[in-house]
């Protein structure tokens, strides 16, 4: 029950940061980006990764790895890569955005699957959700869409990892194809968490502070 209400507060809490202090520096944005992308790719090779390979078929895990990471490129197609920070929707549109909503339940959902079994998976989602509610919340506010649409968006999309991990409790083929799945979502957090830090290079220029970040991001997943 604290895993659920952790995953749903984090997107709550994103939203209502935007609300009350309404962001507008990029580059503390980008500095939280390249933490979280930092953390969640440490967490995944330190914590994650070793597992799956263990007593399992290194071939077979490392085609799921790879299906992971096409899934992910697929999804971005249609989320336009709100997944790791970055949203690239018309404004002026007062539709809901279906596809967005769609993808990002996908990952998700996905993402909440092995959290059960990986006490310190959940910390490396947390850090990952809550700069993307933040600039979901910050685009949102800043469209035509209505507070009521952005709320209800944002609590379905809160609601989506608590699902995955309520899935991964109750459902017998989740438990069956756990390793598969935990390959899959694996390969799906290497390429969000690569393509994170990618972007938040600007020119490829040195960023003593973001190298600080990141470190520092990396010295803390591995001590957890």
């Amino acid at each position: 029950m604290t895993n659920f209400l952790l995953l749903i507060a984090t997107v709550l809490i994103g939203y209502a940061f935007v609300l009350v202090f309404k962001p507008t520096k990029q580059k503390n944005l980008k500095l939280l980006l390249a933490f979280s992308g930092a953390f969640l790719l440490s967490i995944t090779v330190f914590n994650f990764l070793p597992e799956v390979f263990t007593n399992n078929n290194n071939k077979t895990i490392g085609l799921f790895i790879m299906a992971g990471i096409l899934l992910q490129i697929i999804l971005e197609f249609f989320s336009k890569g709100a997944e790791h920070g970055h949203v690239h929707l018309s404004k002026n549109s007062s539709a809901f955005p279906w596809l967005l909503f769609i993808s990002l339940s996908i990952h998700s959902v996905l993402e909440g699957i092995p959290i059960e079994a990986h006490d310190n998976l959940i910390y490396g989602i947390i850090i990952h959700k809550l700069p993307v509610a933040i600039i979901l919340s910050a685009f949102f506010l800043a469209s035509e869409l209505s507070r009521i649409k952005i709320l209800f968006f944002l609590t379905l999309f809160a609601l989506m990892t608590p699902l995955g991990v309520l899935l991964s409790q109750e459902t017998n083929i989740f438990k069956i194809y756990y390793t598969e799945i935990s390959a899959l979502v694996i390969g799906i957090f290497l390429h969000i968490s690569t393509i994170i830090l990618f972007e938040t290079s600007e020119g490829h220029k040195f960023n003593l502070t973001k190298l600080i970040v990141i470190v520092v991001a990396i010295t803390i997943a591995y001590f957890l």
